[in-house]
């Protein structure tokens, strides 16, 4: 049995582990870092402590499966990390030097931390809130995904979002024919630049 519940301060460890073994286009991303929290300083960890209330976790009998993280204003996320959860990582991380081509994933990440990427303002502009979300192997195609984002798409409509972004890996052949069938459109030039490698989805709520 699998039950929905929203995050808990003691979930973060379980959190950083399924970013990480789902971090390299849904599969296991552990071989790629020696540093396994990297991916869940970028895409995870930070929801769990700025914004607990707009993230939620799916628990079977062996613990956290799988989660859905968001923030319903982007933009202003944006400015709380770079005030509140940046800062104390750039004194850990390195910013790497040289050729990004040359860099390992650790380092990958840590230009991240350093640097962050935004999402086009043309997103934002239309898709104000946004989503990340993973779940282990052994929740997979058992609807269970699907249970969390309806979970966190009531939330967000109670709370007057408009519409929602995520991105995926253009790789992740699977969850982009996730994200297609549960209402997400494939977000198109001009709203996207034609050469980003991320694919961005959009829904209107």
């Amino acid at each position: 049995m699998t039950v929905l519940r929203p995050v808990r301060a003691d979930d973060l460890e379980q959190i950083y582990r399924i970013s990480l073994v789902t971090g390299h286009a849904g599969r296991d991303a552990s071989g790629l870092h020696r540093d396994g929290k990297l991916i869940g300083h970028v895409y995870s960890a930070p929801y769990v402590s700025l914004s607990p209330e707009t993230a939620f976790v799916a628990e079977d009998t062996q613990g956290v499966a799988g989660y859905i993280v968001g923030a319903f204003d982007t933009v202003g996320f944006e400015q709380r990390l770079e005030r509140e959860w940046w800062p104390s990582l750039r004194k850990i991380y390195t910013d790497p030097q040289g050729d990004p081509s040359s860099w390992n994933a650790d380092e990958a990440y840590a230009a991240s931390i350093h640097h962050p990427p935004h999402v086009p303002a043309a997103i934002v502009d239309v898709f104000p809130a946004h989503i990340h979300m993973n779940l282990l192997p052994r929740r997979q195609g058992q609807g269970v995904g699907t249970m969390l984002l309806e979970r966190w798409l009531k939330n967000a409509r109670e709370a007057g979002v408009s519409a929602v972004h995520l991105g995926a890996s253009a790789n992740n052949h699977d969850a982009l024919r996730f994200w297609g069938a549960r209402g997400f459109v494939r977000l198109e030039p001009p709203l996207v630049d034609a050469s980003d490698p991320t694919a961005w989805f959009g829904q209107k709520l």
